[in-house]
């Protein structure tokens, strides 16, 4: 498994997948009346996404189960390139990769599991004269060979028939920039808000020259300059907001 590429032994359970699923619903030895393409067309479908004329095909005079079992594994193929141009080539090995060293460690773990139940199993003919370590040895093989075929059929369901959707990331929002104009002499900046760097409200002529008059709540302007300012600050007009004008 060292190997970044895993396309050939991913095809290569795909390919056994289909003969599983042929020699299921088509034995070798019956008649094309007795092939069960009602089961084999759900299983095509679920295992390997393929909608495909299977009952055409099954009553072309002549044809046999292998002609069949060639058509699917090609028509598979090309879904299995079909789906690699629309992820990517190496997206798509990394996804087989992963999924498959995924798929290995969960069913083998559950492999030891079996194995344990076993021999508990086996300990227990011992007693009806039959040798637990043969017994062993054959159950053991038998749940190895189902870990197998669960493998390929897990593997080749999933990596044909998940929908894989990847989202474009979200655009980024440029934030907002401060006009910036810094005065040579004071090293301030001449464009940022006067009465952010006046919190007083003391204003020089120049930011009182930058501000609105509309600033002002309405009819402040008409306050006389000596008064008390009518924001309650305590202080003339003229030493608080009516410095804005």
């Amino acid at each position: 498994m060292d190997s970044e590429d895993l396309s050939e032994l991913v095809g290569e359970f795909r390919n056994d997948v289909i003969s599983d699923l042929i020699e299921k619903h088509m034995p070798p030895k019956a008649y094309a009346e007795q092939w069960d393409m009602d089961g084999l067309d759900e299983k095509i479908r679920s295992t390997l996404g393929l909608e495909l004329p299977l009952h055409d095909w099954a009553a072309e005079e002549g044809v046999s189960n292998e002609e069949i079992e060639e058509r699917v594994i090609a028509a598979a193929d090309a879904r299995a390139a079909e789906r690699m141009e629309q992820i990517g080539a190496d997206q798509t090995r990394g996804l087989e990769k992963q999924f498959l060293l995924q798929m290995i460690d969960m069913q083998w773990r559950e492999h030891l599991v079996h194995l344990d139940h076993l021999r508990g199993v086996i300990g227990l003919r011992g007693y009806g004269q039959r040798d637990p370590l043969n017994e062993y040895k054959t159950e053991a093989f038998n749940l190895f060979e189902t870990l197998l075929y669960e493998l390929r059929h897990n593997v080749t369901r999933w990596l044909m028939t998940v929908e894989f959707r990847f989202e474009q990331p979200a655009p980024m929002e440029m934030p907002e920039f401060e006009e910036i104009h810094l005065n040579p002499g004071t090293g301030e900046n001449e464009m940022a808000n006067p009465l952010a760097q006046n919190p007083e409200g003391q204003l020089t002529g120049d930011d009182r020259a930058r501000l609105p008059v509309d600033l002002l709540p309405g009819g402040w302007e008409r306050t006389p300059r000596n008064s008390n300012c009518p924001c309650g600050s305590g202080r003339k007009f003229k030493h608080c907001h009516g410095s804005l004008i």
